[in-house]
């Protein structure tokens, strides 16, 4: 699964990567979780807009909002055929813009955050879902990551991976005119392990309410794997 990740790059240097439309500040992030606003891009009109999304996904067709809180991440093995994502997937398919994410290991009793990051420290998109639901308050817009199984240098990690989309792959992702389910689906494949790196970080990270540019420094850089 993923369920933590950050967002610290400055807004022109991602719309200049990601080609999209946004107004509105952008803060760094250094530990985001599930129920908080996250930087999407999707397309209108043929055009890639940004727009600040909850995370956590509720379908069109939801009684209550609450039930986003158990939809963060979708499983791209059963995507097309679940009855909470299978409608996004089929139209309504965004990028989620992070430059890292956090897993932890269980270690006795304790369980140990690490980071993973592209070798490079760019930011990149993991493969996103988002609805908008029309509720007693006004239309609400929400969004889920889609998780793989884990590759090689995630796996002693945990057995899941958000899907990080390559640059390639981002239009086809995006356009709200292409249904072929099984083509779809073939994009959604680990990200390669080579060109990732991992690194152990604070405890401090663990809690939500600490959203400081310490959660993302190595407890020991020395200690950074695929560097």
């Amino acid at each position: 699964m993923c369920g933590r990740f950050t967002l610290t790059v400055d807004l022109l240097a991602l719309q200049e990567q990601f080609h999209f439309r946004y107004q509105g500040p952008l803060a760094p992030r250094f530990n985001i979780a599930p129920s908080q606003e996250v930087l999407t891009v999707i397309v209108e009109e043929g055009e890639r807009i940004g727009k600040m999304m909850r995370w956590g996904l509720v379908p069109f067709w939801a009684k209550d909002a609450r039930i986003g809180a158990k939809m963060i991440n979708a499983r791209a093995e059963t995507v097309d055929e679940k009855a909470s994502f299978r409608h996004a997937f089929k139209r309504r398919r965004c990028l989620i813009l992070a430059d890292g994410f956090f897993e932890w290991k269980k270690e006795g009793t304790k369980k140990v955050p690490y980071r993973f990051t592209l070798k490079t420290g760019e930011p990149f998109a993991f493969a996103g879902l988002w609805e908008r639901w029309d509720g007693p308050s006004g239309p609400l817009e929400t969004c889920a990551i889609v998780t793989t199984r884990a590759n090689e240098l995630i796996a002693p990690i945990h057995d899941r991976m958000p899907v990080m989309l390559p640059p390639e792959r981002h239009d086809d992702w995006l356009d709200p005119r292409l249904d072929d389910s099984e083509y779809l689906k073939s994009l959604l494949s680990p990200y390669p392990s080579g060109e990732m790196r991992m690194y152990e970080v604070a405890p401090l990270v663990n809690s939500p309410k600490n959203d400081v540019i310490a959660c993302i420094k190595p407890v020991d850089s020395r200690s950074m794997e695929g560097t």
